[in-house]
């Protein structure tokens, strides 16, 4: 079970913007790979701002920034608990066609210092694997929200 005060360190400054929350996982994507053999490179930090920048994937978000949270989630995947960390990110974009992104970006971030480490390519793996297997995304419609979904019996 995720604990909350630790849940995602970034914060979202639109909630509801998918754009934001994508951003978030390609970055988290990256900075697990890149943090996943021990030494965090600058060339793979700079490999995750090029990638979301030569795809045009967040073009609403400063370099500055997704410099900032690369630092602040790879610093928060050195944590026990990063697989929650990874979850809890992912799952909200779990219905974006995300996943080719994720791996074509996670690959390149294993090969941007020139030296694929083994826990590299683990990493590799267990994002396809989350990209397989992460429960999609709930819908929230209007008539759902503020309900909470705690009875369908009807009001009396």
């Amino acid at each position: 079970m995720s604990d909350v005060k630790y849940s995602n360190p970034i914060e979202i400054t639109e909630p509801t913007s998918l754009n934001e929350q994508a951003a978030v996982a390609l970055v988290i994507a990256g900075a697990l790979v890149a943090v996943a053999d021990r030494r965090v490179s600058p060339v793979e930090r700079d490999e995750v701002v090029r990638f979301i920048r030569d795809r045009a994937l967040a073009p609403h978000i400063s370099d500055q920034r997704l410099f900032a949270m690369f630092d602040e989630l790879a610093e928060r995947l050195e944590e026990p608990d990063f697989a929650n960390v990874v979850i809890d990110t992912l799952r909200p974009v779990s219905n974006m066609p995300l996943s080719s992104h994720l791996m074509e970006l996670s690959e390149r971030v294993a090969a941007a210092d020139e030296d694929v480490h083994p826990h590299e390519v683990q990493a590799i793996k267990l994002l396809r694997l989350l990209t397989l297997v992460l429960p999609r995304a709930k819908q929230v419609g209007p008539s759902q929200v503020g309900s909470g979904g705690a009875s369908t019996a009807p009001k009396e």
